[in-house]
């Protein structure tokens, strides 16, 4: 099923940006693309503006009448009325990590994985070899600003790809990597893998696929045929060295096989240099060589809701980021420390998941203690049912700090509005980035 050419394609769940990326993929390939979602969103909009037509009901009468292929994401319920009816119509139905390792399967593929850092990374990767020129197909776990996309298109099967490696339900065991990097591994989809040797063990079977070799961060546990490690180690084949940090900017040095390379990177914090270290190393298997990487980095314009500063002016600043896991929000928070030194943080952050909550309850009722103010909104369920004791008000109540608060959504943009902190932060990963263009068109307003 060469890219999927000429056929009618069915995506349950077209909204996710895993799988609006893979439709995109498809559409530009001559498919007839059309979708299920649970909600509107601004993403669904755009693809329903690019050709794909989409309904927000579970019913099995809105099915497009000539179906080749299915294709979801785990995020959706099994219990959806429409899967059923796909199979009584004997329509084949394969997941997302499937399809896209169908595709990974005719090219040569750099693969990005981590528990964190993995969307940057990849986004970093596809913009330093877009950028030189080379011929690269990327899919990408966010709207990357340079590509104001999702998925970069190359030119036929010369060209490289770069997919984002997702550990949950396993799926990165479906790529068919030549190049990989693993960035983190920190304990997280625990409903999934059970505990923290067992995640590890789903990276290290990741690294036994890939071929040419595994781009490694310094102190993971992992093992494969060819490693080459990165970090702020002197033992690291590609070893960081900051040099100054300031508002937003990062200046460094990469030392690799027996040179130097200064780089310049617009992003701020130590995870953002490992990031660009790791997509430094990977680059460079391709034969990109220091100077054309560096110059690409200095370009680089991030992603959205990854570290997203939406307004930084003399008086107020506003950040909004993905980060759901505690390690994750360790490192916004403390970049946003070193970046805004003296600057009152008041953090809005939503909970992901019942089960991340309470598995890491502790860890993140330490983490958010790090704010100044911290306002929590309800857990967002995603796939999840409520777990009986596990609120937001529950994790409130471990964060040591007095000026804390459990807000409702539809009371968030009048009590910014009332409270107007110096320096927002909206964070986490479920439905809170429909806030962001209404706070940021606040902000800008005082």
């Amino acid at each position: 099923m060469k890219n999927g050419e000429g056929h009618s394609i069915y995506m349950i769940g077209i909204g996710g940006i895993g799988m609006s990326a893979l439709a995109r993929y498809y559409h530009s390939h001559g498919c007839t693309v059309a979708g299920y979602d649970r909600t509107p969103s601004p993403l669904t909009r755009q693809l329903e503006h690019e050709g794909m037509a989409i309904h927000y009901e579970d019913n099995p009468n809105l099915l497009p009448a000539l179906i080749d292929f299915a294709v979801y994401t785990p995020a959706v319920p099994s219990s959806l009325m429409e899967f059923e009816a796909l199979r009584q119509r004997q329509i084949p139905i394969m997941k997302r990590s499937e399809a896209l390792g169908n595709i990974s399967r005719q090219h040569f593929t750099i693969a990005v994985a981590g528990t964190h850092g993995k969307t940057t990374t990849t986004a970093m990767v596809a913009h330093i070899l877009h950028s030189s020129g080379t011929n690269t197909t990327a899919f990408i776990g966010g709207i990357a600003n340079n590509f104001d996309s999702n998925l970069v298109l190359g030119k036929g099967l010369d060209s490289i790809l770069v997919a984002e490696a997702d550990e949950y339900d396993h799926s990165f065991l479906r790529l068919h990597p030549n190049v990989s990097i693993v960035n983190s591994i920190d304990a997280d989809h625990l409903d999934i893998y059970g505990d923290k040797q067992h995640l590890v063990q789903g990276f290290n079977d990741f690294a036994q696929l890939t071929e040419r070799c595994v781009i490694v961060k310094e102190g993971l546990d992992i093992e494969a045929r060819n490693i080459l490690r990165f970090g702020f180690g002197d033992g690291c084949d590609y070893r960081a060295e900051i040099v100054k940090a300031e508002r937003g900017t990062t200046d460094f040095i990469i030392h690799a096989e027996g040179t130097e390379t200064n780089v310049c990177l617009p992003m701020a914090g130590n995870h953002n240099v490992l990031n660009a270290t790791a997509a430094f190393a990977a680059s460079r298997q391709v034969g990109l060589d220091g100077g054309t990487i560096a110059n690409a980095l200095a370009t680089f314009r991030g992603v959205k809701r990854r570290f997203d500063i939406r307004v930084n002016n003399e008086r107020y600043c506003y950040i909004d980021d993905y980060a759901h896991h505690p390690e994750e929000i360790r490192s916004c928070l403390t970049a946003v420390r070193a970046s805004y030194p003296g600057k009152r943080i008041t953090l809005v952050f939503q909970p992901h998941l019942f089960s991340r909550t309470r598995d890491f309850m502790d860890g993140f009722a330490s983490v958010l203690a790090l704010a100044d103010t911290l306002v929590l909104l309800d857990i967002y369920p995603a796939r999840e049912l409520p777990i009986e004791g596990i609120t937001s008000s529950a994790l409130l109540e471990k964060v040591q700090m007095s000026d804390k608060r459990v807000c409702p959504k539809e009371e968030l943009v009048n009590l910014i509005d009332r409270e107007r902190p110096e320096l927002l932060i909206t964070m986490g990963a479920g439905d809170i980035d429909r806030f962001v263009e209404p706070l940021e068109k606040l902000i800008k307003t005082w």
